[in-house]
């Protein structure tokens, strides 16, 4: 295990200095990639490997030698995430450099369309704002009916305070008066009901534009 150990170690060491070469322009940068990968897949074999030899290792020891591993495998994930940071860096430069070239050798005639489509923000920016006044519109829309039912709420405050004075004046049985109270709670259900109907619609819509 000791051997093995050292020997990744070491590959560690030759893959670190190989990423201090890449930004040398004499070297070939490609070919110098290529040697990183493959000593970075190297290293990740001999983690494995050495998770097994762990168990061959007598207790006493098995902990210091487990730490030792965990470091190889910490700078392992280090230099694969600066691997995958180059490469990716790479790529946008090459891209902006092709869309750069195709601007500067795109020819135009006098009837040609001149409009390049090159900001793709500001089209979803204009999307959004549009999502966004419709969503005003909804809310002020909702706004407008709770409004409405509030005022239909009073309505019936009133009128039942009426009918109980009309019901007192006039003499009206106990039986009535409990089915006019009932039908007023009856009319209350439907309007707290409706409220929760509306306001479910203006968050399915609002939900609809902003996701």
């Amino acid at each position: 295990m000791e051997a093995l150990y050292f020997q990744t170690n070491s590959l560690i060491q030759e893959t670190q200095q190989c990423f201090q070469q890449l930004n040398n322009v004499r070297v070939d940068s490609v070919a110098l990639e290529d040697e990183i990968h493959t000593k970075l897949a190297t290293v990740n074999a001999n983690c494995d490997r050495l998770d097994v030899l762990l168990y061959k290792v007598p207790v006493a020891q098995r902990q210091n030698s487990k730490m030792r591993v965990d470091q190889l495998k910490y700078d392992l994930r280090h230099l694969q995430a600066a691997l995958k940071l180059y490469q990716d860096k790479k790529a946008r430069k090459e891209l902006e450099l092709s869309e750069r070239e195709n601007l500067l050798n795109k020819r135009f005639t006098a009837n040609s369309e001149t409009s390049i489509d090159i900001d793709y923000s500001l089209q979803h920016h204009n999307s959004m704002r549009n999502a966004h006044q419709g969503v005003d519109e909804m809310l002020w829309t909702g706004s407008n009916i709770i409004d409405g039912l509030r005022n239909q709420r009073e309505t019936l405050k009133g009128a039942r305070k009426r009918i109980l004075d009309v019901g007192s004046t006039l003499g009206l049985s106990n039986q009535t008066m409990k089915m006019i109270e009932r039908r007023v709670v009856e009319d209350k259900y439907v309007m707290i009901g409706g409220m929760a109907v509306t306001m479910l619609i203006i968050v399915l819509v609002i939900y609809y534009f902003l996701f």
